[in-house]
């Protein structure tokens, strides 16, 4: 009788499989470039760290698309968040051990490349679209999309991930908060409220201040002007001219939960919107560092995918933003002494109750 076949470490990782995988261009083309292996091992660990988010994503965007969240999920929406966040900033460290390579050691091959370029990466198009980054706000190299320059494959699994991003599902999300308009409270009015008079004592405070310059007291008072009209955009997210990507609900409801984080029922939901933030800051850092890595190697040449190189990696640091929202939210935050207090029943109904008679 056979004996049982026995899982071994190198079985388990096919690690045989996976240590094959790097076959420089330069040995098949009989110049041997010592660096290039480094550059094929440091992209290929990205690709399986993008398989992990999008394993990552796969749960996440399972447990927000029903209707509505289960409570029992929300711990692990904001685990997986932070999991990825995590990895993120793995791989902004890893561009620390490519730039490890000269830039003169990297010629040394970069020819033999030629059209292949990181931007055909197609798992990071699928955690940017799934994410929320859509395709009419991302910039174009020579007047054509970033799909018309993937290959037909690559197109096609974009294509076929055709489901509502994180960042459709978070406005759905968001919208049904039950507690932003509760019985007799209303939190627009209720905030509306606070918000004014905040502004009027600082107005007053600086009309009558005998210390300032005239100058600084006109400069201070366009200054509440100015926020003044930055509140009521906020209450016309609808507008034809706005800049707000979400829907007014979902705005007024994150705005809501950043106010009162500390209520108990708050506290998870608050944390997975700085998740949020924290992964649209990393792969911010991401795209600049990348930036600046391409052009420490290569200057102002083109990359080998056809594109301006550093300067399309640096504008996309700035246009691709996905959750871009919440990072403005910021502008509308009020002060503890300015904050309205919530109804007595309504801190009931978010607080930990079971510890009552």
């Amino acid at each position: 009788m056979a004996e049982p076949r026995r899982l071994s470490y190198g079985r388990y990782l096919k690690v045989d499989a996976l240590l094959a995988c790097q076959q420089p261009e330069s040995t098949k083309a009989g110049t041997p470039a010592h660096d290039e292996m480094l550059f094929i091992i440091v992209h290929q660990a990205y690709e399986l760290w993008f398989k992990q988010i999008l394993h990552e994503l796969d749960r996440i965007q399972s447990d927000f698309a029903a209707t509505p969240v289960a409570d029992e999920h929300l711990g692990r929406i904001v685990a997986g968040l932070a999991r990825i966040h995590e990895i993120l900033k793995l791989l902004i460290g890893q561009l620390d051990v490519l730039e490890t390579m000269t830039p003169a050691g990297f010629l040394e091959f970069r020819d033999l490349l030629t059209p292949a370029s990181g931007f055909q990466s197609v798992q990071f198009r699928l955690i940017e679209s799934r994410l929320g980054l859509g395709d009419s706000r991302r910039i174009t190299i020579d007047d054509q999309s970033m799909r018309e320059r993937l290959a037909p494959e690559d197109r096609a699994k974009l294509d076929a991930d055709r489901k509502p991003s994180l960042l459709v599902q978070l406005d759905a999300w968001l919208a049904r908060t039950p507690f932003v308009a509760l019985g007799d409270y209303n939190f627009r009015e209720s905030y509306r409220a606070a918000v004014i008079a905040a502004l009027t004592r600082d107005a007053t405070s600086v009309g009558s201040d005998p210390s300032l310059p005239e100058a600084q007291r006109q400069a201070d008072a366009a200054a509440i002007c100015k926020a003044l009209a930055q509140f009521r955009a906020l209450f016309e997210p609808e507008a034809s001219d706005t800049t707000w990507r979400m829907s007014a609900p979902a705005i007024e409801a994150a705005l809501f939960i950043a106010l009162y984080r500390d209520m108990p029922v708050l506290q998870l939901p608050f944390r997975l919107l700085q998740s949020l933030m924290d992964i649209d800051e990393s792969l911010t850092l991401w795209r600049l560092r990348h930036a600046l890595m391409v052009e420490r190697m290569i200057g102002v040449r083109p990359g080998t995918g056809g594109s301006s190189g550093s300067g399309y990696l640096r504008a996309t640091a700035e246009r691709h933003r996905i959750f871009f929202d919440l990072f403005q939210l910021s502008t509308y935050l009020l002060a503890a002494r300015d904050l309205p207090p919530l109804p007595e029943s309504l801190r009931k109904r978010m607080g930990f109750s079971y510890g009552e008679a």
